[in-house]
């Protein structure tokens, strides 16, 4: 195939398929240790369907090593066929949450969607964990280092919602910005195509997701339903 005429190369960037932080009584999971749930398996096979039916091929595969982003890429690879190693990059985790039970009843709503709420400041932090800042500190070396490598035409990433925010915004600003309210729904496939400029980058689309492409019953965001979720531990405590 002839390389294209920008020299630009194409980045698949997914959000691992939906899992499970809460118990029924709200009590949360440890989020480092989740795997997919039923609904989340079902996401990252038809995201693996679309690439089928469409004959893509990824020259590299690199996810967060969380085994959720682990799970959701060699789903994604039974249904391509395509046998190729799955590289782990620690740096590339979501944005790491604090202890919720140190978190005020009074300060919960902030706490849960604060960081995911428009254009947010670098020192805003998530969960009263990692702040924006310190997120952007070391997702942006891991996407430069991915860049300088000439190696590759195509590759998927299967990251996380605060992660692909992070990305995003910098594709669509060229700035180190972090633009909370961009949607990531579990499961969901982003396409950019990047060339050697820093600031080449094109946002071919967003938040696809194969499942339900016009996300028909969704107006929350999953902060709000992970809040909800939580808050019944705090109502039987």
């Amino acid at each position: 195939m002839p390389a294209p005429l920008s020299g630009r190369r194409r980045i698949y960037l997914m959000r691992h398929g939906s899992v499970t932080y809460f118990d029924a009584a709200g009590k949360p999971f440890l989020p480092e240790t989740v795997p997919l749930n039923e609904d989340g398996r079902a996401q990252a096979a038809s995201a693996g369907r679309a690439f089928a039916t469409q004959g893509l091929r990824f020259d590299r595969v690199v996810v967060s090593g969380l085994p959720r982003t682990v799970e959701t890429a060699q789903r994604v690879l039974a249904e391509t066929g395509q046998a190729i190693d799955i590289e782990q990059w620690p740096e590339l985790v979501e944005i790491r949450g604090g202890r919720l039970s140190a978190i005020a009843d009074a300060d919960l709503h902030e706490a849960f969607t604060g960081a995911f709420d428009g254009l947010v400041a670098e020192h805003k932090r998530f969960l009263g964990g990692e702040s924006v800042a310190e997120l952007i500190d070391r997702v942006f070396p891991a996407l430069a280092r991915l860049r300088a490598d000439p190696a590759w035409d195509t590759v998927l990433l299967v990251l996380h919602g605060g992660v692909n925010r992070a990305i995003l915004s910098y594709a669509l600003t060229g700035q180190r910005l972090f633009l909370g309210n961009l949607a990531q729904a579990p499961g969901c496939i982003n396409a950019l195509d990047v060339g050697s400029a820093p600031a080449d980058w094109v946002v071919r689309f967003s938040n696809f997701a194969p499942p339900a492409p016009l996300h028909p019953d969704t107006r929350s965001t999953t902060m709000e339903q992970l809040l909800a979720q939580y808050l019944k531990s705090r109502r039987s405590a």
